[in-house]
Order: C-alpha cells, then sequence, then structure tokens
C-alpha cells in the first residue's frame, strides 16, 4: 500500500473526530504521492524543481497517474507548483479509489444537509494497518 492510500484510510476513520477540509487533504496526498516516488526513485529533486528520473512504479494507479503529471508538469516544474496542480481533487479520487475496491464504503447520510458526509473504512483490517504503518 503507497503513503497516500494509508493516509486516505486514516483519515477516513469514523473514530478520529478531527475533520479534514478536503483542500487540506488533497495537498497532503500530493505530497505523500512525491514521497513515494522518490522512495521509487521515479523522480528527483534539483533543489525545488521535480525531475522526472526512472519509470512509474507498477501496480498502484493514482500513484502511476502522479508519475505522468511529473512528465506533464514540463522540465523545472517546482514542487511547490505540482502540489498544487496534483492536488486539485486528488481526495476525492482516492476516496473513488477506495470505495471501488471496497476498502471504503459511505456513511449514511445525516438527516442535517449541512452537515458533512464522511466516509468510513469497509474493510477494518486495511484501516489497522494503515494506522499500524502511520
Amino acid at each position: 500500500m503507497t503513503t497516500a492510500r494509508d493516509l486516505a484510510l486514516v483519515a477516513a476513520d469514523p473514530q478520529d473526530r478531527t475533520v479534514v477540509e478536503q483542500g487540506d487533504l488533497s495537498l497532503a496526498l500530493a505530497g505523500a504521492e512525491l514521497i513515494d516516488l522518490l522512495d521509487a526513485e521515479a523522480l528527483a529533486l534539483d533543489g525545488t524543481l521535480l525531475v522526472p528520473a526512472g519509470p512509474a512504479p507498477a501496480g498502484d494507479p493514482l500513484l502511476s497517474e502522479a508519475a505522468r503529471w511529473l512528465a506533464d508538469g514540463g522540465p523545472g516544474e517546482t514542487v511547490d507548483d505540482w502540489l498544487w496542480r496534483r492536488g486539485r481533487d486528488l481526495a476525492g479520487r482516492y476516496r473513488t479509489v477506495l470505495e471501488e475496491e471496497g476498502l471504503v464504503a459511505p456513511e449514511r447520510r445525516n438527516r442535517n444537509p449541512l452537515r458533512r458526509q464522511r466516509t468510513a473504512p469497509a474493510d477494518p483490517s486495511a484501516a489497522r494497518a494503515s494506522v499500524e504503518r502511520r
């Protein structure tokens, strides 16, 4: 499991009463993807500039997509620029993928339409493993 997936699962934990804004979570997920791409040697840093350095890691479609985004940014994109560009609605994309994989299930809607909907882990063992890795 990737760092970003772990983070998305931990953020979906209904036991944690902390509400994370979707924009903040999206930026954190983009940062987690950068950590994984650095670890996989798919990118390198030249100061604050991102430099594609190797093939995209296989096995995780969102991480592979993140690696492709590096090339789309052109030569010398800054970390800051990439995080903002990649982070746009990234939390929603992770939620959708985790729901499709059965790892996160949407919670039932609250009767109050102004209250945020939160997701909950559908697979408690995956959520526990993410918390342990954290």
